[in-house]
């Protein structure tokens, strides 16, 4: 097990600045070789205490970045090759002790139509006047899409189920997760659009599934809820004009930086969806001694990640339509833990190094958090206006310092670890169990640097602004004498969702119809019809 010491700050500084990496990445395609795999990439990794029960946590996993809601005939079923999973550290090691397995089976049930869903009304028949062989009168449609099995689902022409897995420790406990009864827990397709599916919303709840034990799961197609001015930030961090009087793109004004602020800048992925793995749990299920813990005591704190592998090998069928041959073996393809590590931090050289590794190998890159590049960069952008701390950013004799939060369990998140519990330099979503969720008016975008606790980077909850979170960690926010202007009003101009979020399990937004897609241009403000300001951008 690897991890830095205050010997080695000392060279890794000075490798950096002989140049040893630079930092570029496409977001939600953070590696190269996720940007060729887009069904494994991980787009984003929420951990959060239940808005409605804080004796649950909620778990997201998202993946398959940018998918547009109309690209039918197909649309995006996960692939039922990739292994998903959902991991949990509970001993401050940085290796999981319990972890959620997903897997997907996929079934054609209308193998002779050309699209995959289909439905019109009660069902269409062919009219008088239908060619042979034909006659008048034959059903050709199914009705409308109005359940994920039964009656109302004869339209599904590709339908998919899974399976949920939980292993406590090194695999030997395994149990499956189901329904009582054993019934199949069914995939929430794509929104195809409101002829197909006239009522999505309430299809979609279908896919919302109490299990025993007071689990909750739903997996299907979302509204990504993701929000960043993606043109700006990979444009080498050329942010929007902000209107603070410092003459810097990227700093905001007061006004600019609220929580109810308007975006000014593009939501690059309003209008898209993604394929979203959401499970609820008890937090008695995922700490170390199966209690529930308060805020001030260590064992309330857990280290969260998701991965997604594939086999190993893969031989693919001699005949057209056979099946291939896949190993038992699994080769972990792409991690998330915090946001816009890999994307932002991490050297183009070491992202797929990085994305096939564990947490507990996360030694091997404390380069990238000891000195950030990107801090570098928007200091240098600016021409100093922005100022930023002297490296290291991080030292595990003091794990509080500055960027230690991230990487360590430590204060604010944990305050009563211990030096023994601190554990090795870890890319881990750490979560305080024992802080309670934050009602939906005291919350703040800015979570844990506006003031409200339950936020990132104390785990993520789906409206937490992470962009704007660490561009200003970045900049050195959590440092002594960083935390005040322009620092604390680094932003990309995007402040919201184009889509409302919701205040109940699973929490995201449902998908984007397909008919109706629209998405948001360079140009044009971001809408966010959660701000009544904004509403008239947003039509439905």
């Amino acid at each position: 097990m690897k991890s830095i010491n205050r010997y080695s700050l000392s060279l890794i500084a000075a490798l950096l600045a002989c140049g040893a990496s630079s930092a570029q990445a496409a977001n939600h395609r953070e590696a190269p070789l996720t940007a060729l795999d887009t069904k494994a990439d991980i787009t984003d990794w929420f951990a959060f205490v239940s808005y409605d029960d804080p004796s649950k946590v909620t778990m997201i996993l998202n993946v398959d970045p940018l998918l547009e809601p109309s690209n039918g005939p197909n649309y995006f079923p996960f692939d039922p090759e990739i292994l998903y999973e959902m991991k949990v550290d509970n001993d401050f090691d940085a290796d999981e002790d319990l972890t959620l397995q997903f897997r997907f089976k996929t079934e054609s049930r209308l193998p002779g139509v050309f699209t995959g869903f289909v439905g019109i009304g009660d069902g269409l028949n062919t009219p008088f006047n239908s060619p042979a062989p034909l006659p008048a009168g034959t059903p050709l449609v199914p009705a409308a899409i109005t359940a994920l099995d039964g009656p109302g689902s004869e339209g599904l022409g590709l339908r998919q189920s899974y399976t949920v897995t939980l292993i406590k420790g090194k695999g030997k406990n395994r149990q499956v997760l189901e329904l009582n009864g054993g019934q199949k827990l069914y995939v929430v397709p794509s929104n195809v659009g409101p002829r197909t599916m006239p009522d999505y919303p309430a299809l979609a709840k279908q896919g919302i599934y109490d299990l025993a034990g007071g689990i909750k799961v739903f997996a299907g197609t979302v509204d990504d809820p993701f929000y960043i001015d993606l043109g700006a930030a990979f444009d080498t961090l050329n942010f929007r004009s902000g209107a603070s009087g410092v003459g810097v793109a990227g700093v905001l004004s007061d006004a600019q930086s609220a929580d109810d602020a308007r975006n000014f800048a593009p939501d690059d992925v309003a209008g898209f969806n993604v394929n979203a793995i959401a499970i609820e749990l008890p937090i008695a299920m995922l700490t170390q001694d199966g209690k529930l813990h308060g805020a001030n005591e260590a064992l309330a704190v857990i280290g969260t990640y998701a991965t997604t592998s594939r086999p190993r090998t893969k031989a693919y069928a001699e005949k057209p339509g056979g099946r291939p041959k896949l190993a038992n073996a699994y080769t972990q393809i792409q991690r998330m833990g915090n946001p816009l590590v890999n994307e932002l931090l991490i050297g183009t050289g070491d992202k797929d190094k990085f994305s096939m590794s564990e947490p507990k190998q996360d030694g091997d890159y404390a380069a990238y958090v000891v000195d950030p590049l990107i801090a570098r960069v928007l200091n240098a952008a600016t021409a100093g206006v922005l100022p930023v701390p002297v490296p290291p950013r991080v030292n595990p004799d003091q794990p509080a310092f500055d960027l230690g939060p991230l990487v360590f369990y430590a204060a604010p998140i944990c305050p009563a670890c211990t030096s023994e519990q601190r554990g090795p330099i870890a890319d881990l979503l750490r979560l305080n169990t024992g802080i309670g969720p934050t009602t939906t008016a005291a919350r703040k975008r800015m979570g844990f640097l506006a003031g409200d606790s339950a936020g990132f980077p104390n785990g993520r909850r789906v409206s937490d602004d992470v962009l704007d979170i660490t561009a200003q960690a970045a900049v050195g926010v959590l440092r002594a004498g960083f935390g005040a202007f322009p620092n604390n009003r680094v932003g990309d101009g995007v402040n919201a969702n184009d889509r409302n979020y919701q205040e109940s399990f699973p929490y995201v937004a449902f998908a984007n119809s397909g008919r109706q897609s629209r998405h948001v241009d360079p140009g044009e403000a971001g809408c966010a019809d959660s701000l009544t300001s904004a509403a008239a951008n947003c039509p439905e």
